[in-house]
């Protein structure tokens, strides 16, 4: 029996139980799991180290979930369950881009409070020495931002 308290979130290659487990199997044995994405970080990961066991002649049971049941062979559930994996990685690979070309040359966050006047109101206060306490008050902005002005100001004046 092997038992692994490690993050799945790991490759096979870095899970030293998985491998163990793998490389101890021969023709014949069976694997008992949980469920499919145990043996992967993803389920499609998982779906293809079952179909690599099942290639080899070891028989993997899933206890729980999308391929529940005794795998011996490749069948036609496995076939779909992989195509499915596959379609929904696909997908979500395809909505990652898509946010990103929309994404850019956009920042994130919320839109900055300070404009080009409330700026050279809070540096000239600054100038003047007004507390940043009390910049921040009078101009209705947080400290942070008043903070945030005087060091980019900074930044550009060296």
């Amino acid at each position: 029996m092997f038992e692994e308290k490690i993050s799945r979130k790991l490759a096979v290659d870095a899970r030293p139980a998985l491998t163990a487990t793998i490389d101890y199997m021969r023709t014949g044995d069976m694997l008992t799991v949980q469920e499919v994405d145990r043996l992967g970080r993803k389920l499609l990961e998982g779906l293809l180290v079952l179909n690599d066991l099942c290639s080899r002649g070891i028989a993997v049971k899933v206890l729980e979930g999308i391929a529940v049941d005794e795998h011996t062979e490749r069948n036609l559930i496995l076939d779909l369950a992989l195509a499915l994996a596959e379609d929904r990685r696909r997908d979500n690979v395809g909505k990652t881009h898509n946010g990103l070309d929309s994404a850019r040359g956009r920042t994130g966050g919320r839109p900055r409070v300070v404009d080009a006047d409330k700026r050279r109101t809070i540096l000239a206060r600054h100038a003047d020495g007004e507390s940043i306490r009390t910049i921040a008050h009078a101009t209705k902005v947080s400290i942070g931002t008043v903070h945030t002005v005087i060091a980019e100001q900074r930044t550009i004046n060296v």
